[in-house]
Formats: structure tokens, C-alpha cells, sequence
């Protein structure tokens, strides 16, 4: 029950900040509302309530459904969708830490976690590598930027005149998991050059206490001799 509660007010300090968080944060609590059940709550008229609500659909976090009654005409109400489900906390980090350590700590299966980050950087170079296709090396760096973004990395590309780019990435989503498993920075940095097809250089990690990760791409050493 304690541990419960604790999650609840740490949705609470998430999430119900403004208005919208605090409509948010009672659908997650109570499940489908209607605007009149949401005014009572909040003590804001209905009219502000469904201006929230318009709001909250056009981005996408709310449905609006039709709750049928005993007698009377049906009754509009609201429930969240999928996508505002992200907008609450969550503790990816923490599950695959815990899952890891249990490797780690078993000799017969830590070998497994080197394993299990090549296999994921394989998925990784499946899933992108149709994108490089036909594309040359400034081409590549700015698929790679576009790919690096939609993960969250925060990533901005800097042309350098000699002929070469470095790749900054502001953010890792994955800062924690790599601070102790070297593994994912290493198979990061080869599944960049996988997909460039040229030597990339890591000169600066968030992992290990930099302000930013950092990765020169060169195209005066090709690998695999393009």
C-alpha cells in the first residue's frame, strides 16, 4: 500500500502541474470522466473543461466515447489513449538494470550481455541500414542525425572543413544502462560505422561523466574498403 501511494504522488508531481496535468492525472486515476464529473473536480466550468479537451484530443492524448445510460440519451466522456500513457512515469532504466545485474551476477550467463548487445545492435543495423542505401557519406550523416533524433539522442551534426562530421548527441536515453554496461556505447560506435560505411571516432561520452556524446566521422579511412 506505501509503495503504491508513493506512485501515485510521484504521478501526481508529474503530471499535475498545469490544468491539463491534472485532467490528465484524474483520467489516469479514475478512468473515463465526463466533462461535468471533471468540472466538479476541478471547480472550473464545463465550457473551460471541454476547451481543455479539444486540446488534449488534438494532440492526441484523450478520446472521447459514448457512455450509454439507464434511460436518457448517451453521455459523452473521456478516457486517455495509448500515447498520453508516455506522458507518465516510468522505470524502463531501472527493469533493465535489474534483469541485466541478474545476469551478471550468475557466471554460467553474464557472457550473455555482450551478446545481447550485439544482437540488439544487429536489429539496430537491419532496421536502418535500407536507409543508407545509395546515399553518399553527407547523406548517410544526415540520415543517421534524423535516426538518432527519433530515438531520443538530441543529436545535432557539425560539417567540418577537412572533410569530415562530428555527430553531438545532447541526450541518452539510455545513460544509466550504459554508465555500467560498456557494451551499449561500444556497439553503438559499430553500428555507426556499419551504417556510414567509414571510421567514426568516439571523442566524448554522457556515460562517462562528458557533457555530451561525440563521434568524428571520417571519410578518409573507409571501412570495409569503400
Amino acid at each position: 500500500m506505501l509503495e503504491k501511494q508513493r506512485a501515485m504522488e510521484t504521478e501526481s508531481r508529474s503530471v499535475e502541474g498545469t490544468t491539463r496535468g491534472r485532467i490528465l492525472f484524474l483520467l489516469k486515476t479514475n478512468g473515463r470522466l465526463s466533462a461535468g464529473q471533471l468540472s466538479g473536480e476541478l471547480g472550473i466550468t464545463e465550457m473551460a473543461v471541454r476547451r481543455h479537451m479539444y486540446a488534449l484530443e488534438r494532440e492526441g492524448s484523450i478520446s472521447i466515447v459514448s457512455v450509454k445510460q439507464g434511460m436518457g440519451r448517451p453521455v459523452h466522456a473521456y478516457e486517455l489513449t495509448r500515447l498520453a500513457d508516455e506522458r507518465f512515469p516510468k522505470n524502463y532504466n531501472l527493469l533493465a538494470l535489474d534483469l541485466l545485474e541478474e545476469l551478471a551476477e550468475d557466471p554460467e550467463t553474464a557472457g550473455l550481455i555482450t551478446r545481447m548487445f550485439e544482437g540488439r545492435q544487429q536489429k539496430l543495423l537491419d532496421r536502418y541500414e535500407p536507409r543508407m542505401t545509395g546515399k553518399s557519406l553527407a547523406e548517410k550523416v544526415t540520415e543517421l542525425e534524423a535516426i538518432q533524433n527519433a530515438g531520443g539522442y538530441m543529436a545535432k551534426v557539425e560539417d567540418k572543413d577537412n572533410g569530415q562530421y562530428v555527430l553531438h548527441e545532447y541526450n541518452c536515453p539510455i545513460t544509466q544502462v550504459a554508465g555500467k554496461y560498456e557494451q551499449a556505447c561500444s556497439c553503438e560506435l559499430s553500428l555507426f560505422e556499419s551504417l556510414l560505411q567509414t571510421k567514426v571516432e568516439r571523442t566524448e561520452c554522457l556515460a562517462k561523466g562528458g557533457g555530451r556524446c561525440s563521434y568524428t566521422i571520417g571519410i578518409e579511412h573507409q571501412a570495409n574498403g569503400s
